[in-house]
């Protein structure tokens, strides 16, 4: 079944003078959107990182800790790949040349994803369509759990705000084994068709997953024995799994975020673009820089999503000049100032959308209540 047909508002001026103020930023500073020389270094810090992780678990670890420890610093850096160099990449944001931004792009493929059907899910649904039922992958997890308001709820829902957390790290390996796999056979993401790899584009991603699975799981079991292997795998795969899991949830799944039906949506869109991004969107920790640097500036969500092909290390400066372009327009600009309090929004989300509608009804008047009792008119 496909999802109906969506088309935002086609005269903007919010959009149009965010960009005109944006371009003069960039013209003021005299710098480029993309291609910024930090990436370059930042690139060989992670990778290096990668590959030290790497050495360290299949080669030097002994004890039970060490093995622990490497697998653990070896998700967290196959993350840093995903946030800082694929992502940039893909979006042709790296760089100014294409050939560089598609070079780089393959780092996902090998870490273990396919960049080219991460681009049909990510770069053109995603960001097409946040947080619209039926048309943006990202919050459909099946009958796993529920993120959105237009899905329907499961009795066992009611426990998501306990297990999800754990479910997260499961998604990867889902993603390794069998995502991009069931999405070349049948040709759809979700409900939504695309345009399967074919020629060079085919091979490439088949390589990649033979590449993947050579040093993830071959090599490895040359030195190794198979449970070994099987158990650091899986170690590795759920330390990727919650880190890229939590940071994409914590920008559009909390209680900040709004949500739409694509069916409702598609009957009359009530906003630009633009203006769409802004409601479905929330930036968090923007004042951390350890944040910042590991996740590649996707802290600043609001900002990646109105901007996608700008280089990440400039989305701090831009930071302000969105919002208080935001606030003249009279458009919601939404942010969780610490990491703490991102992720108890994301966990009051999954519990208010795992209870029946009139235990959260009730919750939001009492709420209420409160509110005015604090708040006499």
């Amino acid at each position: 079944m496909n999802a109906p047909a969506v088309r935002f508002h086609e005269s903007d001026a919010f959009h149009a003078e965010l960009k005109r103020r944006v371009n003069g930023y960039f013209e003021r500073a005299g710098v480029s959107p993309r291609g910024h020389r930090l990436c370059y270094a930042k690139t060989l810090v992670i990778l290096l990182w990668l590959v030290v992780s790497y050495v360290l678990l299949v080669g030097v670890a002994r004890a039970p800790w060490q093995y622990a420890l490497s697998a653990v610093s070896l998700g967290l850096a196959m993350a840093g790949v995903g946030f800082n160099i694929q992502h940039d990449a893909n979006h042709g944001a790296y760089s100014r040349r294409r050939s560089v931004n598609r070079l780089l792009g393959l780092s996902l493929d090998l870490v273990g994803g396919s960049s080219y059907i991460w681009k049909w899910k990510h770069n053109v649904f995603h960001h097409t369509y946040p947080n619209i039922v039926g048309l943006d992958e990202d919050i459909d997890v099946g009958f796993l759990a529920r993120l959105a308001p237009a899905q329907p709820r499961l009795p066992h829902h009611r426990y998501q705000h306990i297990y999800t957390w754990a479910l997260y790290g499961m998604l990867v390996m889902k993603w390794h084994f069998f995502d991009d796999f069931h999405n070349l056979v049948t040709g759809r993401i979700g409900n939504r068709k695309f345009t399967r790899p074919s020629g060079w584009d085919l091979f490439l991603m088949l390589a990649g997953k033979v590449l993947f699975f050579a040093w993830a799981v071959v090599v490895p079991s040359l030195l190794h024995p198979l449970w070994a292997v099987a158990l650091l795998y899986a170690i590795v795969a759920s330390t990727l799994g919650v880190v890229v899991a939590i940071s994409f949830q914590l920008a559009h799944c909390v209680s900040e975020a709004e949500f739409f039906d694509a069916g409702a949506v598609a009957r009359g869109t009530p906003t630009g673009w633009a203006a769409h991004q802004l409601h479905t969107t929330v930036d968090f920790a923007p004042r951390s820089r350890l944040i910042n640097w590991y996740l590649g500036g996707l802290n600043f969500q609001i900002e990646h999503h109105l901007f996608p092909k700008i280089c990440h290390l400039h989305y701090p400066a831009l930071a302000p000049l969105v919002e208080s372009t935001c606030r003249e327009f009279g458009i919601p600009y939404r942010v969780n100032r610490t990491l703490r309090a991102a992720l108890a929004s994301h966990a009051r989300w999954l519990r208010d959308m795992g209870r029946p509608e009139p235990a959260r009804r009730q919750d939001r008047e009492e709420m209420h209540s409160a509110f005015r009792a604090g708040h006499p008119t």
